[in-house]
């Protein structure tokens, strides 16, 4: 699957989407019909994989073939519309557990995205730092003893360690952790040493190939993109290519945000 010329031809793609098989709120043939609807040329399924530890968020191994079984009747039912691909989330977990491992590299996917979710605490536990602050708050001193420059480092380097690892085609959403990061901490996006890190990892994502995600999910509650348009001109540098994701868990926003990335795009050539 050659998704550099896919997302090259046009805006009609999403590549980033999660149904009922993981943390999603629709079915995935709630998800086809709307992209059929909306006139989507292609749009890929990427349930959050499954990972050895407890998850609410993740699909579970005995819905795997489930999942990649609803994938081909869909491409099926609307062959010559709209074209359907199964993907999945892969968690980097660690060495033991990410896009490198060989049960999804068993797996029939047509592309894999690789994101950090879990890092390990100083005692290593392995905790979920995405989703709302309010939960991070409490898992900042839950966990983490509220040292933030131990969560973004270990994430900027759990990040990097996957990147080297590879066995995956889109890196998902890869400052996210800058987010929450900065309403517990103010203005650390803006550290010397938190910019490091930010162009460590956009060496590596372009020294392997891999394509970058502009996640736009958050921005119309949070006025964010992921990476933050901030960093867009050194990831172009780079010759990194780019796709332009929704990361939808609704149907209604398959195409949420993406003309204001589109155009976001343009004006910085």
């Amino acid at each position: 699957m050659d998704l550099i010329s896919i997302i090259g031809q046009n805006r009609l793609y999403n590549f980033h989407s999660h149904t009922q098989f993981c943390d999603g709120r629709a079915t995935m043939a709630e998800f086809a019909a709307e992209a059929v609807k909306r006139g989507f040329t292609h749009y890929g399924f990427s349930p959050h994989s499954p990972i050895p530890i407890e998850s609410p968020c993740n699909m579970a191994f005995d819905q795997v073939q489930l999942y990649l079984d609803e994938v081909t009747r869909l491409k099926s039912l609307y062959i010559g519309r709209t074209n359907f691909y199964a993907a999945m989330e892969i968690d980097y977990l660690g060495k033991e557990w990410g896009p490198a491992n060989e049960y999804f590299q068993a797996l029939p996917l047509d592309y894999r995205i690789g994101s950090v979710h879990f890092i390990p605490s100083q005692e290593g536990i392995l905790v979920d730092i995405d989703g709302r602050y309010e939960s991070f708050r409490m898992k900042m001193e839950q966990f983490f003893h509220n040292d933030i420059r131990y969560v973004v480092d270990t994430f900027f380097d759990r990040s990097l360690d996957m990147v080297a690892e590879g066995h995956f085609d889109i890196i998902g959403h890869f400052d996210k952790i800058g987010h929450n990061a900065s309403h517990f901490s103010p203005g650390i996006e803006d550290k010397t040493w938190y910019r490091k890190h930010i162009s460590h990892l956009i060496e590596a994502i372009a020294d392997s190939g891999i394509i970058a995600e502009i996640n736009t999910k958050a921005w119309t509650d949070h006025h964010r993109m992921f990476p933050a348009p901030s960093h867009w001109q050194e990831v172009k540098r780079a010759g990194i290519p780019l796709i332009i994701n929704s990361d939808a868990h609704q149907p209604m926003l398959i195409d949420a945000s993406r003309t204001e990335a589109f155009d976001k795009l343009a004006a910085i050539g």
